[in-house]
């Protein structure tokens, strides 16, 4: 199985338990498990990311376009598979716009082209102004005719 990250995930795994000087194991886990094929992320959790100007940006400085995946043109159809089903639900014009423009975006639509298990924060936020990307996925691969739910 190959596995897509989250922002948050770098994000808590840095302020909770894995601090880049207190646990390099998990650091360097991530690396040799990118290098493997097994772990992934993408350009747009990398922006997110060095909006912090920490130590976790310098980290992600030093991954390349092997971690974070740039987006080419195969995820266009699953871009618009995306957008369709958030326009296609009741939420504000405010939130859709915020969705589309952040990573979630992003990893949804390679999730759903490169066959990855996107890895979601460990914990849920509170208030959702659209449904976190465990349903998207699913609801889009039910539509396609997939069976089963995207772990």
């Amino acid at each position: 199985m190959r596995y897509l990250l989250d922002t948050d995930v770098f994000i808590r795994a840095k302020n909770l338990h894995y601090g880049l000087d207190f646990c390099p194991a998990f650091w360097d886990w991530l690396i040799k498990s990118n290098q493997t094929g097994q772990v992934f992320s993408i350009e747009k959790v990398k922006g997110e990311i060095e909006r912090g100007n920490d130590e976790l940006t310098e980290w992600s400085k030093t991954q390349d376009e092997l971690f974070f995946l740039k987006p080419d043109s195969g995820i266009f159809p699953a871009m618009e598979q995306v957008t369709n089903w958030v326009n296609d639900n009741d939420y504000t014009a405010s939130a859709k716009n915020t969705f589309l423009q952040a990573a979630d975006y992003y990893l949804i639509a390679h999730a759903l082209t490169d066959d990855f298990v996107r890895c979601p924060p460990w914990r849920a936020k509170r208030r959702r102004v659209v449904p976190g990307s465990r349903e998207a996925t699913r609801d889009t691969r039910r539509a396609e005719g997939a069976k089963g739910d995207p772990k």
